[in-house]
């Protein structure tokens, strides 16, 4: 048997090496070609973007449904909605952190680009976990289910603003351990220059090195939510993965357009909290009452995605003529 038949974590080799391939070619091309050159990414480059990418992550789905089958196509399309969903609170932090780090904008792009790479990694680690405990301990789901209700809940009833993510532990380890410029070195995450006191050229991370790090951790955060809800649509790996992995490009694509407008979906949240709590009953409907058919789990989560979206700019309105 060759290595590209053999099977990792039920799927063959292949199947994985393949996807791979295409969002490191995707990526290749984006900071290759797209954006060799440094610069500030306007609301319509940034659309133009985020339609390829959501192109792609649809003729993805259609390729499921070929080779998988209509029920594995539908269960990819639901978790890729929910993660873009969910994605959106990721977009205010993101904003966020660049902006403690005074990143510019022609750098961001970048740093979010490369921040798939550590993306990739910690969700492979995390769905990997995920996927051995539910295989083992089938009542991991029911686990899963009762967190995300839990965290639907305390989406909608919870008050207050927004905590402040990037005076965390991260940053306070590395500033520690790390030598850091206090300027930019341009898009370069690491520089060589003197050391103040023994006079050795030695390296140096730069804020946008900091910057990426911070990120990478808040998206690890927020995966916390987003993994175990892919999880309660379906347990192939091979869709979670690729369904989370397809919506993490695209956000990084969409973010400048919705860094302009995120105070236009004020009321999502709410949308969000139910799907979540949709999600985690519907694990418990399907243990003790029988599956229940995707497409009504896609079309519920997409009615109260859109719904969500629909009434937030409606409700905002006023904003969005004043800006």
């Amino acid at each position: 048997m060759s290595l590209l038949a053999m099977e990792v974590i039920g799927k063959p080799a292949w199947l994985w090496a393949s996807f791979l391939a295409i969002v490191f070619t995707l990526l290749a091309f984006d900071l290759g070609v797209l954006h060799k050159d440094d610069k500030e990414i306007g609301i319509a480059e940034s659309l133009k973007l985020s339609a390829f990418y959501i192109a792609v992550a649809i003729a993805f789905g259609g390729w499921i449904w070929l080779s998988m089958g209509a029920e594995a196509s539908l269960q990819y399309f639901t978790g890729y909605a929910i993660e873009k969903a969910l994605s959106i609170d990721n977009v205010f932090v993101i904003s966020m952190i660049f902006g403690y780090f005074a990143i510019p904008r022609a750098y961001q792009y970048r740093a979010l680009v490369w921040g798939i790479i550590a993306v990739l990694v910690l969700r492979g680690i995390m769905i990997g976990v995920g996927a051995a405990l539910v295989q083992e301990y089938d009542w991991v789901l029911l686990l899963f289910g009762a967190f995300l209700v839990v965290t639907g809940l305390k989406m909608l009833f919870a008050g207050g603003g927004e905590s402040d993510v990037t005076d965390n532990a991260a940053i306070r380890f590395l500033s520690r351990r790390m030598r850091v410029t206090p300027e930019l070195h341009g898009q370069r995450f690491f520089v060589r220059r003197p050391h103040p006191v023994t006079g050795r050229v030695v390296l140096w991370a730069t804020p946008l090195f900091l910057a990426l790090v911070v990120i990478n951790v808040a998206d690890l955060v927020f995966a916390v939510d987003s993994v175990p809800a892919i999880f309660a649509i379906t347990t192939d790996t091979y869709i979670v993965f690729t369904a989370n992995i397809m919506a993490v490009l695209g956000l990084r694509a969409l973010y400048f357009a919705l860094a302009a407008m995120v105070h236009r979906f004020e009321y999502l949240k709410y949308a969000l909290a139910g799907v979540l709590v949709f999600i985690g009953i519907k694990i418990f409907w399907s243990h003790f009452f029988g599956k229940l058919d995707p497409a009504i789990s896609l079309s519920v989560t997409l009615a109260m995605i859109a719904g969500g979206v629909l009434f937030s700019l409606w409700k905002t309105r006023q904003v969005g003529k004043t800006a």
